[in-house]
């Protein structure tokens, strides 16, 4: 705009479209009038608007409305955006939109039900609560597409997570798939571990029949002995158990009820599927149905890799069904034959990586057993060995002069301190002495493990280093009960408990999907995914929101993820 003096000395203004153009030779910027739309009092307002409107067609709408808005534009707040941007591109990648809807297909519900799971799940991952405050965190706090401002309420998230129950081995069977497609996953070995979280209720829940998968029979009532044959032997494949009940606590919590929960993951930390049973299961009666569950998917031959509590003859028959194997860690203070035969074995260790040390031994099975030595973990073990005999010589210095009955009082308060026990001895004469032979027989374990294996043709280094990888089960379960707050559980009926394990093994899914791709830690990549906001502003043209500009490392996050970056202007709503 440039201002000018008629011949009568009054002040006429003229506007001109002009941009500025760099002059090299003079070194200075100089304007050039693109188009002059002569005097303002004179200006054609309609042709200005056609003009405006035809350069607004070469771009997005919402970003042209946003652009052309007359009057100043309101704040209406903002909300965290790229947490849920990114978990929900996932959800989308895996599928897992589609595969719900297609299971829920032809019945009457909520047609929201697929976004309310979305949602149960991103807050299992963002901000975990209760189902209570989980409906207004997903409408109030965060957004989500599908549920923006909409109206809901604890009733209908109960809703959804009735119907994930049912379609639940559907579900897990396609995520699986998806996710083996799209990180191009190993699956020749499927690690197993169980882990239980407790309640705290006064009592535990009435004991029902259930049968060999821990559900609840419906028919006949039970004849008593649990088994439901009618017969009162108890030979039957039915149990009577609650769901919420004791058992032995892996959270050292034997005091109160409890659910038991297993998880089948990759080499690569990927949770495979979960499963619930009641409390007092122990872990040598879950292999089975796991292993069949997981035959129904026609995998080929996979290695199962399991923890000390699954040694039994039965399981591993159970594991080697359909052409499987398996790698199990055995007990080494145990009174098998084949334990003492392999660690009284000599021969020389080889190391395979870092500082683990593998030997085989061979005993006459068909099994092969397998050495696994750790020289700085042998030095802890003996460090803490001699830490407890301290411990208990101090305990028990001048019990000799103590009368009998002082003596055994003493006697059982070491008793409830299982460290000491190990290496307390009780003379035939009553005094307390320090068990020297246990503790020469503790040190010769110092830093061992022993393996069982029934795969003749993996390496004894294969063994130890997909045996050592079970700690990514370990991480699962720390990363559910710490970064996803498994516990507390809100909920009182076997069902809605079942649903809300299924809702940590989805959030715990696509958190490891997250970690895989980007090589970070979710609570990294989450830090820099909070920082992203959807912004909502009001003109008298409409509302429209604004998604903050992104940082290098937040692209990078999604760049690693293959998602699009979001649009600018995500929404628009025009004024009525």
């Amino acid at each position: 705009m440039t201002t000018r003096k008629n011949k009568s000395g009054q002040a006429v203004r003229y506007l001109q479209l002009a941009h500025n153009e760099w002059d090299p030779a003079a070194r200075t910027s100089r304007t050039k009038v693109l188009h002059s739309f002569g005097r303002e009092d004179q200006l054609d307002r309609a042709a200005i608007e056609r003009l405006v409107a035809s350069l607004a067609r070469l771009l997005d709408p919402a970003r042209a409305a946003a652009l052309t808005t007359p009057g100043e534009l309101a704040y209406l707040g903002s909300r965290p955006f790229g947490g849920t941007l990114v978990l929900d591109g996932l959800w989308h990648r895996l599928a897992l939109d589609e595969v719900i809807r297609r299971c829920l297909a032809g019945r009457k519900l909520d047609p929201r039900v697929e976004r309310v799971l979305f949602g149960l799940v991103a807050n299992r991952v963002l901000g975990a609560s209760s189902k209570l405050a989980a409906a207004s965190w997903m409408t109030g706090r965060v957004h989500i597409n599908g549920l923006d401002d909409a109206d809901l309420d604890a009733q209908t998230c109960y809703r959804a997570m009735d119907w994930l129950l049912q379609i639940e081995p559907e579900l897990a069977k396609e995520a699986y798939f998806q996710v083996t497609d799209l990180l191009n996953l190993d699956l020749d070995l499927i690690f197993f571990d169980t882990t239980s979280t407790y309640f705290e209720i006064d009592e535990p829940d009435a004991a029902l029949a259930r049968d060999e998968r821990g559900r609840v029979v419906t028919g006949p009532e039970p004849d008593g002995d649990g088994d439901g044959d009618g017969d009162g032997d108890g030979d039957g494949e039915q149990k009577m158990a609650g769901f919420r009940t004791y058992g032995k606590s892996k959270d050292s919590r034997d005091d109160l009820p409890q659910v038991v929960v297993g998880m089948a993951v990759t080499r690569e930390g990927i949770p495979v599927r979960v499963w619930s049973w009641p409390g007092n299961t122990g872990d040598s009666d879950l292999i089975r149905q796991v292993k069949t569950d997981l035959r129904e998917w026609s995998l080929s031959k996979v290695i199962w890799v399991a923890d000390r509590g699954f040694t039994s003859q039965a399981n591993r028959r159970a594991l080697m069904k359909g052409g499987g194997g398996y790698i199990i860690g055995e007990k080494l203070r145990s009174n098998s034959p084949d334990i003492k035969a392999a660690l009284s074995r000599q021969g020389r260790y080889a190391t395979v990586s870092g500082n683990l040390q593998v030997k085989e031994v061979n005993v006459g099975t068909t099994d092969r057993l397998i050495i696994c030595f750790n020289p700085a973990q042998a030095e802890r073990d003996a460090a803490v060995r001699a830490d407890l005999v301290a411990r208990l010589e101090e305990a028990i210095d001048g019990s000799d002069r103590l009368d009998k009955l002082e003596r055994g009082k003493l006697a059982g308060v070491l008793s409830t301190k299982p460290g000491l026990k190990r290496f307390l001895r009780l003379t035939p004469g009553g005094l307390l002495r320090v068990d020297r032979a246990k503790v020469k027989a503790e040190a010769n374990l110092d830093g061992k493990y022993l393996l069982r294996s029934s795969d003749p043709h993996l390496s004894a280094e294969d063994i130890a280093l997909g045996y050592r990888q079970l700690l990514e089960v370990e991480r699962g379960w720390r990363d559910m009960k710490q970064i996803l707050d498994l516990r507390p559980v809100y909920h009182r009926t076997e069902d809605r408990i079942r649903a809300h394990v299924l809702l940590y093994w989805l959030g715990l899914l696509l958190i490891r999907l997250v970690e895989n791709s980007t090589g970070q830690t979710w609570n990294r990549v989450r830090d820099q995914l909070e920082q992203i906001s959807l912004a909502t502003f009001a003109g008298p043209a409409g509302t429209y929101r604004q998604c903050s500009e992104l940082t290098k490392p937040q692209r990078d996050v999604l760049s690693a993820l293959d998602l699009p970056t979001p649009k600018r202007i995500t929404s628009l709503t025009p004024a009525e």
